[in-house]
């Protein structure tokens, strides 16, 4: 990396360097990532439109879960086509302004993510502690307002990100080691004070993951209490299978988050090329595996998507 006494100024154009390292098994990583793509369209498309057309499915459950799935295509969507250019065309060549608007919207995709796996969490307390009283609670206009408070907040939280980066006025280099224009990326190659765009880059992290992750736990705490004041064996593993599908994305949404925290923390050095292959993992592996998870443990959607699939073979 050159030094800040060769600094140049605010560039027009980033070069997006992909996974720096690895650029002779592009070919071989770009076959995981368009299948992730496809597997990913497939699997949310159809989880919306089987929510979409059976009626039964038009509760607070599965309404979030057509939420997750409708951001789940959108955080595919702005990030794996670019990926594959660079994999692909050697497409590095980014624009500032495009940089900026990535560097916007991928992470405010990410956050609400995690802004609807909290709600999902609320949901699944409000079935197991009041389920007489459940769909009276959580109806359709605190379902909105759900969506719209998990939304205002990633724009909240996020839109200081491509203000701050377009007040950098100079760089060591215009090559980004990274695929996509992450803002802690840009700030990295950038001269003279960045504390404060690092101290910002921590904030983000603490005041969406780190709050929703603390307030899911506390949630899943309140509801193993209401499950275990069930007097019932059946009964409390009734309830307790109803929150199954959400532990399960909700620990591979943040199982990489707290590894790569905690790496920092413990000292451990990581190797530029695996952090930037876990960072993809963040956008890539929950879109995918969101549907199948839903659709292997949840009864009504694997009976609408039977009777599709017996629908076309007839």
């Amino acid at each position: 990396m050159s030094s800040c006494n060769n600094s140049i100024p605010q560039p027009l154009v980033f070069i997006l360097d992909g996974i720096p390292g690895l650029e002779s098994s592009y070919g071989w990583f770009s076959v995981p990532f368009f299948l992730v793509f496809i597997i990913t369209v497939i699997g949310n498309v159809t989880i919306l439109y089987i929510i979409r057309r059976e009626k039964s499915l038009h509760e607070p459950m599965f309404l979030l879960l057509a939420m997750l799935s409708v951001v789940d295509l959108s955080l595919v969507g702005v990030t794996v086509p670019r990926t594959l250019a660079i994999f692909w065309l050697n497409a590095k060549e980014i624009s500032f302004n495009t940089c900026l608007t990535q560097m916007f919207f991928i992470p405010s995709f990410y956050v609400m993510e995690s802004g609807i796996l909290l709600a999902m969490a609320v949901d699944r307390f409000v079935a197991i502690w009041n389920p007489l009283r459940y769909t009276t609670i959580l109806d359709n206009n605190i379902l909105v307002k759900m969506a719209l408070a998990v939304v205002a907040r990633a724009v909240a939280v996020l839109t200081p990100a491509p203000i701050l980066a377009k007040s950098l006025g100079s760089f060591r280099t215009h090559v980004i080691a990274y695929s996509y224009c992450a803002y802690m990326a840009v700030v990295k190659v950038a001269c003279g004070d960045v504390s404060n765009h690092i101290v910002y880059g921590l904030m983000v992290v603490v005041a969406s993951v780190g709050f929703d992750l603390f307030f899911i736990i506390l949630s899943y705490g309140m509801i193993l209490h209401a499950v275990f004041q069930i007097q019932s064996w059946e009964a409390r593993s009734k309830a307790l299978s109803t929150c199954g599908s959400h532990l399960c994305i909700i620990a591979l949404f943040y199982s990489p988050v707290v590894f790569s925290v905690l790496a920092q923390i413990l000292g451990y050095y990581m190797a530029p090329h695996l952090q930037i292959i876990i960072d993809n993992l963040y956008f890539l592996v929950p879109p995918m595996v969101n549907p199948l998870i839903y659709g292997a443990r949840t009864k009504q959607i694997q009976e609408r998507v039977l009777r599709i699939l017996h629908c076309h073979r007839d």
